[in-house]
C-alpha cells in the first residue's frame, strides 16, 4: 500500500536534511544516476535487484518531466517505512513543489497499475517520498563531485587512504574518476570513485550562497551560520 507524501522543499537551516538517515539508511542503484553497488546496502525488504527494478521504473517517470533522477533511498521497518525518491532539474539542481507533486503523481499511477497487476514494486505498506536533493545533498554520482568542485564535501570510505576512512574538506578535483580532497586532517587525499561508500556536501554559508532556493513557500527563516560553531557538530 503506497500513501503519497511530497517533501519540503526548504527548511530553515537546523532541518534541512533531506538525505534521511534513519536507524537503517538504505542505498540503492545499479549506474550512474543511482548510488553505484560500492555504496549500496541492502535493505531488511527489497534486495539490490528490487531496488534497481525501482529505479528502472522511476527514472523514465522523471525524465519524461525533464528532471534527473538522483537517488532511490528505502528506509524504515514494518509499516512504517518511507520510498525516497530524490530528483533534480539538471539545470538548477533542484525541484519545487509543484515539480515534486507532479513526480509523485506519475510515479503513484505507475505502482498503483503494477500494484492491480499483482505486480507490487514495494510489497506491503510504505509512504512515497519526492524531494529535491537538499542543499547539503548526497554526492551519489561522478558527474556530481565535478559540479560542486570548491565546496567542503564528507566522503565515507570503503578502506581508509592515508590512514582515514572519512575524509572532510574542500573537493578540488576530479579526473577520470579520481576525486581529489583537501582534508582538514591530513591534507591532500586522492580516491577513486568506487572506494566511496557515502558522501555528502557540509553545510557551509558559501553553499547555501551558491544554492538558494527556488521555491521558498512555506518556509521557515533561512539564516546564516556560523561555520566554526558547528564544525565539530558536522565531524561528529
Amino acid at each position: 500500500m503506497l500513501i503519497a507524501a511530497h517533501a519540503p522543499i526548504w527548511r530553515s537551516i537546523p532541518t534541512w536534511l533531506l538525505r534521511l538517515d534513519g536507524p537503517a539508511p538504505r542505498g540503492a542503484g545499479a549506474n550512474e544516476l543511482l548510488l553505484p553497488c560500492p555504496q549500496t546496502n541492502l535493505s531488511e525488504s527489497l534486495s539490490l535487484t528490487d531496488l534497481a527494478a525501482v529505479a528502472a521504473l522511476v527514472e523514465p517517470e522523471a525524465q519524461a518531466l525533464g528532471f534527473d533522477l538522483v537517488r532511490v533511498h528505502l528506509f524504515g521497518a514494518g509499516d512504517d517505512r518511507t520510498l525516497q525518491i530524490m530528483a533534480e532539474r539538471p539545470e538548477t539542481g533542484q525541484l519545487n513543489i509543484d515539480d515534486c507533486a507532479a513526480l509523485s503523481r506519475r510515479i503513484s499511477d505507475v505502482f498503483d497499475a503494477l500494484e492491480e497487476a499483482g505486480k507490487d514494486p514495494v510489497p506491503g505498506s510504505y509512504r512515497l517520498e519526492v524531494s529535491s536533493p537538499g542543499i547539503d545533498r548526497p554526492l551519489t554520482r561522478l558527474k556530481d563531485y565535478g559540479n560542486w568542485l570548491g565546496h567542503e564535501a564528507r566522503l565515507v570510505l570503503t578502506e581508509a587512504a592515508q590512514g582515514r576512512k572519512q575524509l572532510t574538506g574542500e573537493l578540488l578535483s576530479l579526473e577520470g574518476e579520481m576525486i581529489s580532497v583537501n582534508d582538514k586532517k591530513v591534507g591532500h587525499v586522492t580516491v577513486p570513485f568506487g572506494q566511496v561508500l557515502s558522501a555528502k556536501l557540509m553545510l557551509t554559508n558559501k553553499l547555501i550562497a551558491a544554492t538558494r532556493p527556488l521555491d521558498t513557500s512555506g518556509v521557515d527563516d533561512i539564516e546564516e551560520i556560523d561555520e566554526n560553531a558547528d564544525l565539530e557538530e558536522q565531524e561528529d
